[in-house]
């Protein structure tokens, strides 16, 4: 039998609860400033799998308003990507989720969890997967990016965020990039006082996108060779070192521009690439001020500017490749020293050049404030410079001083016509020795440019029509060349 002191008790804590329960306000805040709070700005899985594997992590979102928040929807931007599942507060979804309420100066727990196969190929699980979980209440979007890591590689720098710049420093000793596995550049890395050593065969994937930091905004995926660093790419014929973009599927392998590219900072010296393909990035690779570069046998391709661009530098090419770039394909400005030998280009564009060669820079686009202005030395030898462009050469000499202006071409094929008028610079003839004007509308050349197959058809023009010069006997694909050799970087083949 219950006492009635106990019923007693029992009505008075009803009589409490309900006292508060209806003193609570259920109603949800209507603003349109709701601000909520992630507790990070990325979620980021940094482990690098080497079988089938999950793993779970979470992230809080905060609501720091003193009524409820009701969220209408929790999910994944990219509906299509399979990788990531949540479970906001035990309800699990593959998607997304709706109509979560957070309570007054409270937060919900949201859990991501990732499945692995490195074993996929790359297409299907990329060497980064990233998504971003979206919170959307009425017309307003809030989201944090999700990211992991989908390959077995080497992540250059090791669990960084996109965006992140990295220094790397080795006392003036080699870092040598000698692991099987890819490199993935996720970010953007510095690199001085160290000789960067790539050996035959080395891969390297780089991350793009837009980066957001201390520095401002700009393309992410930038590699410096600081003043005291350079670069040593080792590639061979038959295993080239390779940069591209880490986007693997067929609907990205002609897009320009996904990744920012190379720079050599001035005055770093002993920098070369043999054998190496850069491929996708703004710029294939930039040499500044007072600095060397040495490129042969290689090949640029997909460029959303120039494949090669020289400031006041020190850039040899040789026996090299150079194809659809979205500007020219190589720019010598502010003066410097420049030789190409053996090299072809060839450029879609039909408002740009395949190779500029200027004394001066401006400081402003319409160069109406400082220019700079150094002496350019130009030698061109056995070179192919074709396109949709009726001229594919500029030359750009803004004092017309004696000396501060020299180039010379030697048994090339190029295009001129607007150039050859009194106000272009019709002595360019005088500065050419058994070079053929060509109209690549007319003339043939290479077996199918669509196929990327720039080698030298049975009836291309520049069969034969070369000069043998010491020191470069093989071509590109590293083929002895007749003693009466083939104009640009690769000799026919029967």
């Amino acid at each position: 039998m219950i006492k009635k002191s106990s019923i007693l008790v029992l009505i008075v804590i009803s009589f409490i609860t309900l006292f508060y329960a209806c003193g609570i306000d259920k109603s949800y805040y209507e603003g349109n400033d709701i601000d909520l709070r992630f507790s990070v700005d990325t979620l980021s899985f940094d482990t690098v799998f080497t079988t089938v594997g999950s793993t779970t992590k979470y992230l809080k979102i905060y609501n720091d308003r003193d009524q409820r928040i009701l969220i209408d929807k929790i999910r994944f931007s990219n509906e299509f990507s399979s990788f990531f599942r949540m479970n906001v507060d035990g309800i699990q979804a593959q998607k997304e989720l709706t109509d979560i309420t957070i309570l007054p100066e409270d937060s919900i727990y949201v859990f991501v969890e990732t499945t692995i196969d490195p074993d996929q190929d790359v297409s299907i699980s990329p060497f980064i997967i990233e998504n971003h979980l979206e919170v959307i209440i009425e017309n307003q979007i809030d989201s944090t990016l999700i990211q992991a890591w989908g390959q077995n590689a080497n992540y250059i720098p090791a669990g960084k965020q996109k965006g992140a710049i990295s220094f790397v420093s080795c006392d003036f000793g080699e870092w040598v990039w000698d692991d099987p596995k890819p490199y993935v550049i996720y970010g953007s890395i510095i690199i001085d006082s160290c000789t960067w050593v790539l050996p035959a065969g080395t891969e390297v994937y780089v991350h793009g996108g837009i980066a957001i930091n201390d520095l401002g905004i700009y393309n992410d995926g930038l590699v410096i060779i600081g003043s005291n660093g350079r670069i040593q790419a080792e590639g061979t014929a038959e295993a080239p070192v390779r940069f591209q973009t880490d986007r693997l599927e067929e609907s990205f392998q002609d897009d320009l521009g996904q990744w920012s590219g190379i720079i050599i900072s001035s005055g770093s010296i002993g920098n070369r690439l043999e054998h190496t393909e850069i491929f996708h990035s703004l710029v294939g690779v930039r040499a500044d001020s007072a600095s060397q570069l040495v490129i042969d046998k290689s090949e640029f391709g997909f460029i959303s500017a120039n494949a090669v661009l020289g400031i006041h530098s020190n850039v040899d090419i040789f026996n090299s490749l150079i194809h659809n770039t979205g500007s020219h394909g190589v720019q010598f400005i502010q003066g410097g020293n420049y030789r190409m030998t053996h090299c072809t280009v060839y450029n879609p564009s039909s408002q740009n050049f395949s190779v500029v060669l200027n004394n001066f820079r401006c400081s402003d686009p319409l160069c109406f404030e400082q220019i700079f202005i150094s002496p350019a030395n130009g030698s061109f030898r056995n070179c192919i410079f074709t396109g949709f462009n009726s001229d594919q050469i500029s030359i750009g000499d803004i004092t017309e001083e004696d000396g501060d202006m020299n180039f010379f071409f030697d048994h090339c094929i190029y295009s001129l016509d607007d150039i050859l008028d009194e106000s272009g610079t019709p002595e360019i003839l005088d500065f050419s020795e058994a070079c053929i004007n060509v109209d690549y509308d007319v003339d043939s050349f290479f077996i199918d440019e669509e196929l990327l197959d720039f080698h030298l058809d049975t009836m291309s023009i520049p069969i034969d029509k070369g000069k043998l010069f010491t020191g470069f006997e093989l071509d590109k694909d590293d083929f002895t060349r007749d003693v009466l050799p083939d104009i640009g970087c690769y000799e026919f083949v029967d």
